[in-house]
């Protein structure tokens, strides 16, 4: 007969405020992906709309799937799993004596991070992908959906990273145990678009977890996050050659 060792598989106290948020993320981004790659999600809305409208509404539905997925059903669950939790706990307030250093930092960061999204939007490897939404005629109303699409999307994105996944962990393991997950999880999120995006996560993620819990809130992670996603996808859509933005004013 086989033996093993002896491991001690019992549920310890404190054990559910590490283990639940660390498979919640897991599970969570692993739904939001595969839901957002699906060519048989895909295919519904090319096969009942024009191409231009199919992939408006397409990505729209990827990124509000993506705020549900990330952002909404694992902070409920952390909240009615987790006793005496509340938003606040997991970067949802604002926290008046950190406020003016949120501001400093989101502006600081933002000036930094925006001419480097700009400069690297321009590239043709990254117009192969960018704008997401594919239409080769954008209008006002494209580009309102776009922006709202990113915003929403990266709030729940911050909030699974920054909130749910950082907070908790935080506090049962310690600060920097946590950011070493955190770090680890948010990098492997980026390996299929490529390895500049997967190293470069790996500082950014650092900055963004301490920020957050020098601050207590996701905002400086969440704002500088849509200053970076509007600035890549509205210069790709400047310089893409096949899709172009018309004003309501040009079109006939």
């Amino acid at each position: 007969m086989y033996q093993t060792l002896d491991v001690d598989l019992g549920w310890k106290e404190g054990d559910l405020i590490t283990f639940l948020p660390v498979i919640l993320s897991l599970v969570f981004f692993v739904i939001y992906w595969f839901t957002a790659q699906s060519e048989g999600i895909k295919k519904r809305f090319y096969a009942r709309y024009s191409f231009d409208e199919a992939s408006i509404k397409h990505i729209f539905f990827t990124k509000y799937f993506g705020f549900i997925s990330m952002g909404v059903l694992p902070l409920v669950i952390c909240l009615l799993m987790l006793d005496g939790t509340t938003p606040s706990d997991y970067g949802l307030t604002i926290i008046p004596k950190t406020t003016f250093f949120s501001v400093v930092w989101t502006l600081g960061l933002t000036v930094l991070v925006v001419p480097i999204a700009y400069m690297s939007a321009k590239k043709p490897k990254n117009l192969v992908n960018y704008p997401q939404i594919r239409a080769k005629v954008w209008t006002e109303k494209t580009v309102f959906i776009n922006a709202l699409g990113w915003a929403l999307y990266l709030f729940g994105y911050e909030m699974l990273f920054r909130g749910t996944l950082l907070f908790p962990l935080t506090d049962a393991i310690g600060v920097w145990p946590a950011i070493a997950i955190n770090i680890a999880l948010y990098s492997a999120t980026h390996i299929p678009k490529g390895l500049d995006e997967t190293i470069g996560a790996i500082p950014l993620g650092l900055v963004l977890c301490l920020l957050t819990l020098m601050s207590g809130t996701i905002w400086i992670a969440f704002l500088v996050h849509v200053a970076m996603a509007w600035t890549n996808s509205f210069t790709a859509l400047k310089f893409h050659p096949e899709i172009n933005f018309i004003p309501k004013s040009k079109r006939g």
